[in-house]
């Protein structure tokens, strides 16, 4: 019988701070069997390459709809028609038919835009910050590539607030399904705002996907159309709020590479892969499931038993990354797997990094003094085992 591991009672600060936690867990193994705090059990693996080796593996699926014990919760399946819980050769069609819209040239067609964008929320927070003191998430990680993403998009100004709500209670559920009641009302909001992109289409990326078809007469559904929509929406914003927030965090807690970077902006991107790496926004993977048993790293895995890749995990596994658990903006970042890997590669990882790499940069030149403002110890961070962020994180910005 394999020891089943009861993932949150590991020790009351799992949650601010797992990698103590997986790196004991991988001393003892690269795969194990875990009890989320729901009750729900599950493969957890922790180990780098096997975690890399598992992201490809056609074994594990992502559509659940083939699943033998699947029921969607109701009102939720035009959300689950995206690329993310997908397999070919749907996945295939899906991302062919977007993957033009975000391209390494397309997103730096958005960089002027993204910088004033920046440069208006940091003026926003130091004309606030009366007494020198700023949340940066809520002044510049979350507003940046929220409203980034409703712009590429088209969403109207006044919905932003009803998609933070939508999105917080996505990435903190247990599940390929999130919860029932969110996804329902959001598919309905999507299928509206999609109704009316058709009706009266703009130069946004929504109305765009509704006139897309490929050289084969090939366009995305109805259905397709809100599930894209729900995966942009969610992914393309919630990567890059743990990015700012966490990269910044890290910088401020080591402060000779914060003076590293201050003098050396060539330093910026590998800067922004370290960040990524060290205490990157995804900590796990979304769910897959072993569609025939499968063997990782010695362990076999049960047909139609669900798998979980700890990312965060991966990122510190000393035997790909030397002195993993140290913050170093100079070290060779190359193999990390903060944006997955293989044909679920996050979409929107060009966007993600021009933005972080914006925002820091910005952040670090108009507030030469910035500074945390709490003990790090005393953060909260976000529930949940899929994103992992502070829920605010206070700083001194002069």
């Amino acid at each position: 019988m394999t020891d089943i591991v009861e993932l949150t009672a590991l020790a009351p600060d799992f949650t601010s701070d797992p990698y103590p936690h997986y790196a004991a867990l991988h001393a003892r193994g690269p795969v194990h069997r875990v009890r989320l705090s729901d009750g729900q059990e599950v493969w957890l693996i922790v180990g780098h390459d096997e975690s890399r080796a598992a992201l490809v593996d056609p074994r594990l699926k992502k559509d659940w709809s083939d699943h033998p014990q699947w029921q969607p919760p109701e009102g939720t399946g035009q959300l689950l028609a995206n690329m993310l819980q997908s397999d070919p050769p749907r996945h295939t069609r899906l991302r062919k038919l977007v993957t033009r819209a975000f391209t390494a040239r397309a997103m730096e067609a958005l960089r002027p835009a993204v910088q004033q964008i920046t440069d208006g929320l940091i003026d926003t927070m130091l004309a606030k910050a009366t007494d020198g003191r700023a949340d940066l998430v809520e002044a510049l990680a979350y507003p940046l590539p929220m409203t980034v993403i409703c712009e590429l998009l088209g969403v109207p100004d006044l919905d932003r607030e009803r998609f933070r709500r939508w999105s917080d209670a996505f990435v903190t559920a247990n599940g390929p399904s999130g919860r029932d009641g969110t996804q329902a009302e959001f598919a309905r909001y999507l299928e509206q705002l999609i109704q009316d992109k058709r009706r009266s289409p703009g130069p946004d990326l929504f109305s765009t996907l509704i006139r897309t078809t490929d050289e084969d007469g090939d366009r995305l559904s109805g259905d397709e159309l809100v599930g894209m929509a729900f995966l942009l929406l969610v992914a393309g914003h919630e990567t890059t709020v743990g990015l700012i927030a966490n990269g910044t965090l890290a910088l401020l807690r080591h402060p000779d590479q914060l003076a590293a970077l201050r003098a050396d902006w060539g330093l910026l991107d590998n800067a922004v892969e370290e960040m990524l790496r060290y205490d990157g926004p995804v900590e796990t993977s979304t769910w897959r499931y072993a569609a025939e048993p499968v063997e990782i790293g010695g362990t076999v895995l049960p047909a139609g038993d669900t798998v979980i890749v700890a990312l965060a995990s991966a990122a510190r596994d000393a035997g790909r990354f030397s002195d993993a658990d140290r913050f170093d903006i100079t070290r060779d970042t190359r193999g990390h797997l903060a944006f997955g890997h293989g044909i679920h590669y996050c979409l929107g990882a060009p966007l993600a990094r021009m933005e972080g790499r914006i925002a820091v940069r910005a952040l670090l030149e108009r507030c030469p003094d910035l500074a945390l403002d709490a003990d790090p110890a005393a953060l909260t961070w976000r529930p949940g085992i899929l994103m992992r962020g502070p829920v605010r994180l206070p700083v001194r910005v002069r």
